[in-house]
């Protein structure tokens, strides 16, 4: 008997699952997943390589702080202290501290300074290192007293103001002998306090010849500078600003060369005070002494 077989169906291939959504209910097809448009370009394709050049410096006081500044010269330490009245080229009396400097253009001072030049109306000092120039002004306007002014070569400055002038002598032998050294002392007596004095002596270098010059004691504790030059000797002497009496100021010793009439002028001074005012004073005759062979 024949037994009828039952044909089976072959095996249905998995059906696709569906996309949900609207889309997916009205039509069939598969749909691809969107994509995104092309981006913008990121940077200039032409474009160089280089780092773009640094934003200009802003302007402003650290800007200008960082630039240095000129070089100037240090504070003058120097002032016109008096001037000297001789033969010759034109000299003043510079201060400094507790010294004094007999000078004349061409003089080069410590501290890097030349004396440029030299008038009635104060001295030009040059600061070589720079080359920078600084006028100092001429020493207070002195009265002269008409007796003084009358003697040739002779210039005694004194100070109108009250009270009485310092009185001024010589103190030394009339009588001296050829070779023979002797001693000349300046003393001088005052009512008011004296610290300081630039001054200058005027000899006859053809019969004495200096030998030594030293502070007196009114000036023992003090700073006291000379120089000798033929014919005259220069004085710078500062001390305590006390009131002398009959106070030694310097001594000078000389040494007669020959016979003759000698004399020892005091053709410049500048008696100061404590304050550094000018201090009057009368004016002092040549002392005279007479060599023996």
């Amino acid at each position: 008997m024949l037994t009828a077989e039952r044909a089976e169906a072959p095996p249905q291939a998995a059906a696709p699952e569906r996309a949900s959504g609207p889309q997916a209910q009205t039509s069939g097809a598969l749909t691809l997943p969107s994509r995104d448009g092309l981006r913008r370009p990121r940077g200039n394709l032409f474009a160089s390589s280089a780092p773009p050049p640094p934003p200009p410096a802003r302007k402003g006081p650290a800007a200008e702080a960082a630039v240095p500044a000129a070089p100037v010269a240090p504070p003058m330490p120097y002032r016109v202290a008096g001037r000297v009245q001789h033969e010759g080229p034109a000299r003043v009396v510079l201060a400094r501290d507790d010294r004094v400097y007999f000078v004349r253009e061409g003089d080069l001072l410590d501290g890097g300074y030349r004396v440029e030049s030299i008038s009635a109306e104060g001295v030009t000092l040059l600061y070589t290192p720079l080359d920078m120039r600084e006028r100092l002004a001429a020493a207070p306007s002195l009265v002269v007293p008409p007796a003084a002014a009358a003697m040739p070569g002779v210039a005694l400055p004194m100070q109108a103001a009250e009270g009485r002038p310092a009185q001024l002598r010589w103190e030394g032998p009339a009588r001296v002998q050829a070779g023979s050294e002797f001693e000349v002392a300046l003393k001088i007596t005052s009512d008011k306090p004296v610290r300081g004095s630039p001054l200058q002596l005027s000899y006859d270098a053809k019969l004495l010849e200096p030998v030594s010059v030293r502070a007196g004691d009114f000036f023992v504790d003090g700073s006291f500078t000379y120089r000798v030059n033929p014919g005259s000797i220069f004085v710078g002497a500062f001390g305590k600003g006390e009131v002398p009496a009959d106070a030694e100021f310097l001594v000078v010793t000389f040494k007669p060369i020959r016979a003759g009439a000698a004399e020892l002028k005091l053709s410049s001074l500048t008696l100061q005070g404590p304050g550094g005012s000018a201090v009057g004073h009368q004016p002092l005759a040549a002392f005279r002494t007479s060599i023996s062979q």
